[in-house]
């Protein structure tokens, strides 16, 4: 463990905040598996939005799937129309940006939406990709053999773990 020490659920009230902002009655919230879905479930019942949030997972796409395969973290569920859509896609951690593309890629696969936009509760850098957050709730920097995800305990809240990752090291 780390001696980072991060408030998921202070963090998780600013982007409470800053998704309010963001949203329009167009706009669909989409999680990504499993943090992201998380994310998405919570602020739509927050924000009292009418429908259901969609959630969305990156495993089809991936760059990485000949070394992963499909992974048990969830299916792609969006539960209303995409096409014209204004899609705000939520995720815990953004890092490489891969899984990003990854998940723009699959959700192009059901529909041409009107807009994408990306909130996070974390954007700790590190980007391989030319992509950016709308909004982050923090932005923190780890070293490469770190890795940080959202946990949700049973009451519902969230909650961060830090964890070595050594299968990382020396990679950029």
């Amino acid at each position: 463990m780390s001696a980072l020490a991060l408030n998921a659920e202070a963090l998780y009230s600013e982007l409470l905040r800053g998704v309010r902002t963001m949203c329009t009655p167009n706009t669909r919230l989409v999680g990504i598996t499993s943090g992201g879905a998380w994310l998405a479930e919570r602020l739509q019942h927050d924000l009292g939005l009418s429908g259901k949030h969609g959630s969305i997972s990156s495993a089809m796409h991936r760059d990485d799937f000949a070394q992963r395969g499909l992974s048990s973290g969830g299916q792609t569920q969006l539960p209303f129309e995409i096409q014209g859509a204004d899609v705000l896609i939520l995720d815990d951690v953004l890092y490489t940006g891969r899984t990003i593309r990854a998940v723009i890629n699959e959700l192009f696969d059901y529909g041409r939406p009107a807009s994408v936009r990306l909130a996070v509760l974390v954007d700790r850098g590190g980007r391989q990709l030319p992509i950016q957050a709308d909004y982050a709730a923090a932005r923190v920097a780890l070293p490469d053999t770190q890795s940080l995800a959202l946990a949700r305990l049973a009451n519902g809240e969230f909650s961060f773990e830090v964890q070595e990752d050594n299968s990382t090291a020396g990679k950029k």
